[in-house]
């Protein structure tokens, strides 16, 4: 039987390794920024191989691989030599699914900084990113070409981990015409528009951010458009359905009326607006649209939402939801109609 006192000494234990979680997610930016991953593609090398492939200082990079080997990430045979392990692929550039672009940017100073002063951020009730960057997050991404390109990058890197569960969850009818607004590179359109062959759609974003857009493949070829504009001000009019995705949890309540508002302005009566974002399970279980919930907070003043908080927006933005439809990834479909 395990003593109170060792209880205490196992919490003890538990609680601290968690206190230098951000020791762990330090490691993970700094084996990836330097493409690590990229050198093991071909088999295992001792640190010192690596820190001629890398630059970096052998010895100091042998003791991070030995640190991200307790995780699963990397491991270490008998003869020094680290090799990947299937999370360590994901780290690789160029291979499917990677999230190499994600973590450049999560572990960046656009990222980094203002979670380091959550404790401002709880204590004001407002992110810190402002007074270190001297703008909002979308403002000051407007005037630094090198972080917006970071974001839109790592963002597209998330999202190829929703977009086709998402695509297939929702059957659009054929001749449906859709409008993935603040679109990013487009490739949650692009995943639409695959899945359902008979639609044709066009991707809404900011000039800077359409110019990097990822439509061009042949199953997609002659059926998508793109538009620039301010989602704030206006959308493209007149088109059966209106994607949201990621996008209001970007936000606060005020800016989401805002942007609900505009794409509302657009619609016709007839139109159905399609909010894909997690929706906060109750309970104290696990979910990662928590953790994500707290970055939101700390970043961008955005918020991730339970069903009570989407009903309660999209009415005073003057919808009606419909239906939920969860996804096989952490995403669901919020599907609303003009009330």
């Amino acid at each position: 039987m395990t003593s109170a006192h060792g209880d205490a000494a196992e919490l003890s234990a538990q609680l601290s390794e968690h206190m230098n979680g951000f020791l762990y997610s330090a490691a993970l930016y700094t084996v990836t920024l330097h493409g690590v991953a990229d050198h093991l593609a071909g088999g295992p090398r001792t640190p010192e191989e690596l820190g001629e492939l890398t630059g970096l200082h052998g010895p100091h990079l042998g003791r991070v691989l030995r640190y991200l080997s307790t995780r699963e990430v990397f491991q270490e045979d008998a003869e020094g030599r680290f090799a990947l392990t299937p999370m360590a692929e994901l780290l690789r550039s160029e291979v499917p699914g990677s999230l190499r672009d994600s973590f450049l940017m999560l572990g960046d100073d656009l990222y980094w900084k203002p979670v380091g002063r959550l404790h401002e951020t709880v204590r004001t009730g407002r992110t810190a990113f402002d007074e270190i960057f001297g703008a909002p997050f979308f403002a000051h991404l407007q005037t630094d070409p090198a972080a917006a390109s970071l974001f839109n990058a790592g963002t597209a890197g998330f999202s190829h981990l929703v977009t086709e569960h998402v695509a297939q969850s929702y059957d659009f009818p054929e001749g449906t015409t859709v409008v993935d607004v603040g679109g990013g590179r487009g490739g949650l359109l692009r995943s639409v528009l695959a899945a359902h062959p008979r639609i044709t759609g066009t991707l809404y974003d900011q000039a800077s951010v359409i110019a990097e857009h990822q439509l061009d493949g042949p199953e997609v070829a002659g059926r998508w458009s793109t538009a620039s504009g301010d989602f704030f001000a206006s959308v493209p009019a007149g088109h059966d359905h209106y994607l949201l995705k990621s996008i209001l949890h970007d936000w606060s309540d005020e800016n989401c009326l805002r942007i609900l508002q505009a794409v509302r302005a657009g619609m016709r009566p007839d139109s159905k607006l399609l909010v894909v974002d997690p929706v906060i399970p109750s309970g104290n279980a696990f979910d990662a649209s928590k953790t994500i919930d707290v970055m939101m907070m700390a970043v961008y003043d955005g918020k991730e939402r339970t069903q009570r908080e989407f009903e309660e927006i999209l009415t005073k933005a003057g919808f009606r939801i419909t239906r939920i439809l969860p996804t096989p990834s952490l995403m669901s479909v919020i599907e609303a109609v003009i009330a």
